[in-house]
């Protein structure tokens, strides 16, 4: 099985050169996600799916190597829940996370860092309330405070 550290290079090397929205290294999100995985009580599986719940969805991964790769099953799958599918309704999404053990918690780090105002702030106003509501409905679909 990878580890922790090997999971992080590896996210890292994956994403490499990618920008998140306002324009930061990608990595730091992936940084963030998994903190706040980790600090709400998440285990190893958990933190190594927060590193990775981008991956496929942003083709820095594919679904192949995710099949092959020395990652335990619950990793895998919450890496899969967390994977938006092209057209999938909000709905649909959230009813999938709920349904795989881990994948919540994993999604509200995700969710927290995605909606932290510092990181709002600097989104033009049309961009910054498309996500603030789009955070809020998922929020809400998932049962998150």
């Amino acid at each position: 099985m990878l580890t922790l550290t090997e999971v992080e290079a590896l996210a890292r090397q994956a994403h490499q050169g990618q920008k998140d929205k306002a324009g930061r290294p990608y990595a730091e999100h992936l940084a963030a996600v998994a903190e706040g995985t980790r600090a709400r009580g998440g285990d190893d599986a958990q933190i190594a799916a927060a590193w990775l719940h981008d991956a496929i969805e942003d083709d820095a991964l594919t679904e192949e190597w995710l099949d092959a790769a020395p990652l335990p099953a619950e990793t895998k799958a919450v890496v899969r829940a967390l994977t938006k599918r092209k057209g999938e309704p909000p709905e649909a999404y959230a009813r999938r996370i709920l349904a795989t053990p881990g994948a919540r918690l994993v999604k509200e780090a995700d969710l927290a860092h995605n909606a932290d105002p510092g990181r709002l702030a600097v989104l033009d106003e049309p961009t910054r309330n498309r996500l603030t509501q789009k955070y809020a409905t998922m929020r809400a679909l998932l049962g998150i405070a």
